[in-house]
Protein backbone atom coordinates (compact mmCIF):
# COMPACT_ATOMS: atom_id res chain seq x y z
CA UNK A 1 0.00 0.00 0.00
CA UNK A 2 1.08 3.44 -0.92
CA UNK A 3 0.65 5.98 2.43
CA UNK A 4 -0.81 9.08 0.03
CA UNK A 5 -0.01 12.43 1.71
CA UNK A 6 -2.51 15.44 1.37
CA UNK A 7 -3.40 18.63 3.04
CA UNK A 8 -6.52 18.90 1.64
CA UNK A 9 -9.26 17.10 4.21
CA UNK A 10 -11.70 16.55 1.21
CA UNK A 11 -8.93 14.65 -0.41
CA UNK A 12 -8.36 12.82 3.14
CA UNK A 13 -12.45 12.30 3.46
CA UNK A 14 -12.32 10.36 0.32
CA UNK A 15 -10.36 7.29 1.79
CA UNK A 16 -12.83 7.41 5.11
CA UNK A 17 -15.48 6.72 1.86
CA UNK A 18 -14.37 3.89 0.65
CA UNK A 19 -13.25 2.09 3.82
CA UNK A 20 -10.00 3.48 4.26
CA UNK A 21 -8.37 4.27 6.98
CA UNK A 22 -6.62 8.17 7.11
CA UNK A 23 -4.41 9.63 10.12
CA UNK A 24 -5.30 12.87 10.49
CA UNK A 25 -4.15 15.67 12.93
CA UNK A 26 -6.06 17.33 16.25
CA UNK A 27 -5.01 19.54 19.11
CA UNK A 28 -3.98 17.00 21.34
CA UNK A 29 -2.25 14.19 18.93
CA UNK A 30 -2.10 12.81 15.25
CA UNK A 31 -5.26 9.82 15.24
CA UNK A 32 -5.85 6.92 12.74
CA UNK A 33 -9.70 7.90 11.58
CA UNK A 34 -12.39 4.93 10.41
CA UNK A 35 -15.76 5.13 10.05
CA UNK A 36 -17.36 4.11 13.26
CA UNK A 37 -19.99 1.70 11.90
CA UNK A 38 -17.24 -0.07 9.40
CA UNK A 39 -16.34 -2.93 11.43
CA UNK A 40 -14.09 -3.94 8.50
CA UNK A 41 -12.32 -0.74 8.28
CA UNK A 42 -12.14 -0.59 11.97
CA UNK A 43 -9.91 -3.77 11.88
CA UNK A 44 -7.79 -1.96 9.44
CA UNK A 45 -6.93 -0.27 12.14
CA UNK A 46 -5.97 -2.60 14.90
CA UNK A 47 -3.65 -4.43 12.31
CA UNK A 48 -1.73 -1.01 11.06
CA UNK A 49 -1.14 -0.39 14.58
CA UNK A 50 -0.69 -3.90 15.81
CA UNK A 51 -2.70 -2.58 18.76
CA UNK A 52 -4.31 -5.26 20.89
CA UNK A 53 -8.00 -5.71 20.69
CA UNK A 54 -9.30 -5.51 24.24
CA UNK A 55 -7.95 -1.44 24.12
CA UNK A 56 -10.99 0.40 23.04
CA UNK A 57 -11.13 3.03 20.50
CA UNK A 58 -12.34 6.85 21.08
CA UNK A 59 -15.14 8.29 18.65
CA UNK A 60 -14.82 11.64 17.08
CA UNK A 61 -17.56 13.91 16.02
CA UNK A 62 -18.20 16.84 14.08
CA UNK A 63 -20.64 18.46 15.69
CA UNK A 64 -22.71 17.11 19.44
CA UNK A 65 -25.90 16.75 17.42
CA UNK A 66 -23.74 13.10 16.12
CA UNK A 67 -23.50 12.33 19.82
CA UNK A 68 -27.05 10.75 19.27
CA UNK A 69 -26.05 8.68 16.74
CA UNK A 70 -23.24 6.60 19.15
CA UNK A 71 -25.36 6.68 22.83
CA UNK A 72 -28.54 5.80 24.22
CA UNK A 73 -28.63 8.76 26.48
CA UNK A 74 -26.27 11.68 27.84
CA UNK A 75 -27.04 12.13 31.72
CA UNK A 76 -26.95 15.68 32.56
CA UNK A 77 -23.62 15.74 34.52
CA UNK A 78 -21.82 14.04 30.72
CA UNK A 79 -23.74 17.09 28.94
CA UNK A 80 -22.45 19.49 31.61
CA UNK A 81 -18.84 18.40 30.38
CA UNK A 82 -19.97 18.74 27.00
CA UNK A 83 -21.31 21.91 27.41
CA UNK A 84 -18.30 23.22 28.77
CA UNK A 85 -15.58 21.64 27.29
CA UNK A 86 -16.68 20.76 23.79
CA UNK A 87 -15.13 21.24 21.17
CA UNK A 88 -11.72 20.22 23.16
CA UNK A 89 -9.24 17.73 24.62
CA UNK A 90 -12.04 16.36 26.37
CA UNK A 91 -13.14 12.70 26.22
CA UNK A 92 -16.41 11.76 27.51
CA UNK A 93 -17.61 7.82 28.20
CA UNK A 94 -20.99 6.76 27.97
CA UNK A 95 -23.15 3.92 27.42
CA UNK A 96 -23.02 3.26 23.52
CA UNK A 97 -25.92 2.80 20.75
CA UNK A 98 -26.89 -0.74 19.13
CA UNK A 99 -25.32 0.58 16.21
CA UNK A 100 -21.86 0.90 17.40
CA UNK A 101 -19.97 -2.16 16.49
CA UNK A 102 -18.60 -4.12 19.17
CA UNK A 103 -14.98 -4.09 18.01
CA UNK A 104 -14.51 -0.12 18.13
CA UNK A 105 -15.68 -0.53 22.16
CA UNK A 106 -13.46 -3.58 22.49
CA UNK A 107 -16.38 -5.50 23.85
CA UNK A 108 -17.74 -2.80 26.12
CA UNK A 109 -20.97 -1.84 26.08
CA UNK A 110 -19.50 1.88 26.48
CA UNK A 111 -17.78 4.14 24.15
CA UNK A 112 -15.44 7.46 24.29
CA UNK A 113 -16.68 10.45 22.56
CA UNK A 114 -14.90 13.48 21.78
CA UNK A 115 -14.96 17.07 19.26
CA UNK A 116 -11.89 17.77 18.77
CA UNK A 117 -11.29 21.63 18.29
CA UNK A 118 -9.15 21.88 15.50
CA UNK A 119 -10.17 23.80 12.47
CA UNK A 120 -8.67 21.07 9.66
CA UNK A 121 -9.71 17.88 12.16
CA UNK A 122 -13.22 19.66 12.19
CA UNK A 123 -13.36 20.25 8.50
CA UNK A 124 -12.13 16.94 7.68
CA UNK A 125 -14.82 15.16 9.99
CA UNK A 126 -17.52 17.24 8.67
CA UNK A 127 -16.29 15.95 4.90
CA UNK A 128 -16.45 12.13 6.35
CA UNK A 129 -20.05 12.69 6.83
CA UNK A 130 -19.91 9.94 9.71
CA UNK A 131 -18.01 9.90 13.18
CA UNK A 132 -14.51 8.24 13.52
CA UNK A 133 -13.00 6.42 15.60
CA UNK A 134 -9.49 7.02 16.09
CA UNK A 135 -6.72 5.93 18.50
CA UNK A 136 -3.06 7.65 18.07
CA UNK A 137 -1.50 7.26 14.91
CA UNK A 138 1.32 5.35 15.96
CA UNK A 139 2.52 1.74 16.20
CA UNK A 140 1.06 0.19 19.56
CA UNK A 141 3.33 1.35 22.02
CA UNK A 142 5.15 3.97 20.77
CA UNK A 143 5.35 8.02 21.88
CA UNK A 144 2.11 9.17 20.23
CA UNK A 145 3.01 11.65 17.23
CA UNK A 146 2.58 15.35 17.51
CA UNK A 147 3.44 15.32 13.95
CA UNK A 148 2.98 14.16 10.23
CA UNK A 149 6.10 13.42 9.79
CA UNK A 150 6.17 10.91 13.16
CA UNK A 151 3.19 9.21 11.89
CA UNK A 152 4.55 8.41 8.71
CA UNK A 153 7.70 7.48 10.10
CA UNK A 154 5.71 4.42 11.96
CA UNK A 155 2.49 4.23 9.49
CA UNK A 156 4.04 4.91 6.08
CA UNK A 157 2.58 1.89 3.99
CA UNK A 158 0.27 0.53 6.65
CA UNK A 159 -2.47 3.16 6.15
CA UNK A 160 -3.94 5.28 3.42
CA UNK A 161 -3.66 8.73 3.90
CA UNK A 162 -2.38 10.91 6.30
CA UNK A 163 -3.40 14.67 6.38
CA UNK A 164 -0.81 16.86 7.34
CA UNK A 165 -0.82 19.87 9.12
CA UNK A 166 1.63 21.53 11.73
CA UNK A 167 2.72 19.55 14.94
CA UNK A 168 0.00 19.66 17.12
CA UNK A 169 -1.01 22.34 20.24
CA UNK A 170 -1.12 20.05 23.19
CA UNK A 171 1.03 17.42 22.67
CA UNK A 172 -0.54 14.71 24.78
CA UNK A 173 -3.90 12.71 24.52
CA UNK A 174 -7.49 14.09 25.59
CA UNK A 175 -8.49 13.57 29.11
CA UNK A 176 -10.87 11.21 29.79
CA UNK A 177 -14.21 11.19 31.79
CA UNK A 178 -16.26 8.02 32.20
CA UNK A 179 -20.12 9.26 32.69
CA UNK A 180 -21.64 6.07 33.02
CA UNK A 181 -22.54 6.01 36.91
CA UNK A 182 -23.38 8.69 39.39
CA UNK A 183 -20.30 10.01 39.98
CA UNK A 184 -18.28 10.48 36.95
CA UNK A 185 -14.68 9.35 36.93
CA UNK A 186 -11.42 10.69 35.32
CA UNK A 187 -9.77 7.49 33.90
CA UNK A 188 -6.93 9.63 31.89
CA UNK A 189 -5.35 12.49 32.55
CA UNK A 190 -5.18 15.36 29.85
CA UNK A 191 -5.49 19.01 29.48
CA UNK A 192 -8.77 19.61 30.77
CA UNK A 193 -7.25 19.53 34.21
CA UNK A 194 -9.09 18.18 37.05
CA UNK A 195 -9.50 21.48 38.62
CA UNK A 196 -11.69 22.75 35.86
CA UNK A 197 -13.22 19.83 35.18
CA UNK A 198 -14.42 19.79 39.53
CA UNK A 199 -15.35 23.95 38.59
CA UNK A 200 -18.46 22.21 36.63
CA UNK A 201 -19.13 19.41 38.04
CA UNK A 202 -17.69 19.69 41.78
CA UNK A 203 -18.99 15.65 42.40
CA UNK A 204 -16.16 14.52 39.84
CA UNK A 205 -13.45 12.11 41.45
CA UNK A 206 -10.40 10.33 39.68
CA UNK A 207 -9.98 6.64 39.28
CA UNK A 208 -6.24 5.18 40.39
CA UNK A 209 -5.47 2.33 37.51
CA UNK A 210 -2.90 -0.85 37.76
CA UNK A 211 -3.62 -2.13 34.89
CA UNK A 212 -5.04 -5.63 36.11
CA UNK A 213 -9.11 -4.86 35.46
CA UNK A 214 -10.70 -4.33 32.18
CA UNK A 215 -9.53 -0.83 30.04
CA UNK A 216 -12.83 1.43 30.59
CA UNK A 217 -10.55 3.84 28.22
CA UNK A 218 -7.61 4.06 26.27
CA UNK A 219 -3.99 4.40 28.28
CA UNK A 220 -5.36 2.12 31.42
CA UNK A 221 -3.29 -1.23 30.69
CA UNK A 222 -1.28 -1.53 28.35
CA UNK A 223 2.42 0.15 27.97
CA UNK A 224 2.54 3.57 25.99
CA UNK A 225 3.89 6.42 25.58
CA UNK A 226 7.57 4.07 25.41
CA UNK A 227 11.02 5.60 23.15
CA UNK A 228 13.26 2.41 22.64
CA UNK A 229 15.48 4.38 25.44
CA UNK A 230 15.06 3.46 29.15
CA UNK A 231 13.36 6.80 30.47
CA UNK A 232 14.35 7.73 34.23
CA UNK A 233 12.88 10.57 35.92
CA UNK A 234 14.74 13.20 38.42
CA UNK A 235 14.34 16.07 40.04
CA UNK A 236 17.68 17.13 40.64
CA UNK A 237 20.98 16.45 39.42
CA UNK A 238 21.56 14.69 42.86
CA UNK A 239 19.26 11.90 40.48
CA UNK A 240 21.51 11.74 37.95
CA UNK A 241 23.82 9.63 36.67
CA UNK A 242 23.63 11.06 33.48
CA UNK A 243 26.89 10.88 30.77
CA UNK A 244 27.35 12.80 27.65
CA UNK A 245 25.76 9.72 25.51
CA UNK A 246 22.47 10.21 27.21
CA UNK A 247 19.45 12.70 26.99
CA UNK A 248 17.68 15.14 29.00
CA UNK A 249 14.47 17.23 28.77
CA UNK A 250 12.79 19.20 31.05
CA UNK A 251 12.35 23.03 32.75
CA UNK A 252 16.01 23.24 34.57
CA UNK A 253 19.47 22.73 33.12
CA UNK A 254 20.12 20.51 35.96
CA UNK A 255 21.86 17.93 33.63
CA UNK A 256 24.94 19.85 31.57
CA UNK A 257 26.67 16.94 30.39
CA UNK A 258 23.79 15.17 28.19
CA UNK A 259 24.31 14.95 24.13
CA UNK A 260 20.63 15.89 23.47
CA UNK A 261 18.72 18.41 25.71
CA UNK A 262 15.58 20.00 26.10
CA UNK A 263 15.22 22.92 28.05
CA UNK A 264 11.06 24.09 27.90
CA UNK A 265 9.92 27.58 29.29
CA UNK A 266 7.04 26.33 30.29
CA UNK A 267 5.46 22.85 31.48
CA UNK A 268 2.94 23.37 28.46
CA UNK A 269 5.87 23.57 26.37
CA UNK A 270 7.24 20.25 28.18
CA UNK A 271 3.98 18.39 27.54
CA UNK A 272 3.95 19.56 23.66
CA UNK A 273 7.52 18.62 23.32
CA UNK A 274 7.95 15.47 24.99
CA UNK A 275 6.99 12.88 22.56
CA UNK A 276 8.52 13.77 19.58
CA UNK A 277 11.45 14.82 21.85
CA UNK A 278 11.36 10.80 22.52
CA UNK A 279 11.58 10.31 18.77
CA UNK A 280 14.50 12.04 18.27
CA UNK A 281 16.24 10.26 20.92
CA UNK A 282 15.25 7.21 19.33
CA UNK A 283 16.47 8.57 15.90
CA UNK A 284 20.22 9.19 17.75
CA UNK A 285 19.99 5.81 19.20
CA UNK A 286 20.21 7.31 22.86
CA UNK A 287 19.98 4.74 25.53
CA UNK A 288 18.73 6.39 28.61
CA UNK A 289 16.44 9.63 28.67
CA UNK A 290 16.16 11.74 31.84
CA UNK A 291 13.32 13.46 32.48
CA UNK A 292 12.63 16.19 35.45
CA UNK A 293 9.49 15.85 37.09
CA UNK A 294 6.53 18.79 37.13
CA UNK A 295 4.47 19.89 39.85
CA UNK A 296 1.23 18.64 40.51
CA UNK A 297 -0.93 21.61 38.98
CA UNK A 298 -2.28 22.58 35.11
CA UNK A 299 -1.38 19.83 32.04
CA UNK A 300 1.43 18.61 34.77
CA UNK A 301 -0.49 15.64 36.44
CA UNK A 302 -1.25 14.53 32.67
CA UNK A 303 2.78 14.86 31.88
CA UNK A 304 3.48 12.85 34.53
CA UNK A 305 0.91 10.41 34.00
CA UNK A 306 2.71 9.40 30.54
CA UNK A 307 6.49 10.41 32.25
CA UNK A 308 5.55 7.93 34.81
CA UNK A 309 4.28 5.18 31.94
CA UNK A 310 7.42 5.52 29.90
CA UNK A 311 9.23 4.56 32.49
CA UNK A 312 8.08 1.67 33.31
CA UNK A 313 9.88 -1.82 32.18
Amino acid sequence: MKTVLTRSGTEAAGFIKLGGIVAFPTETVYGLGANVFDETAIAKIFAAKGRPSDNPLIAHVSSVDQIELLTREVPPLAQKLIDSFFPGPLTVVLHKSDTVPLIATAGLDTIGLRMPRLSLAQAFLVECNAPLVAPSANLSGRPSPTTWQAVEEDLDGRVDCILQSDATEIGLESTVVDCTSATPLVLRKGAVSFESLRAVVPQISSIDVDGSDTPRSPGMKHRHYSPRADVVLLSDAADSSATNDDAFIGLHPIISSARISRICGSTEEYAASLFEFFRECDRAGVKTIYCETVEDMGIGPALMDRLRRASES
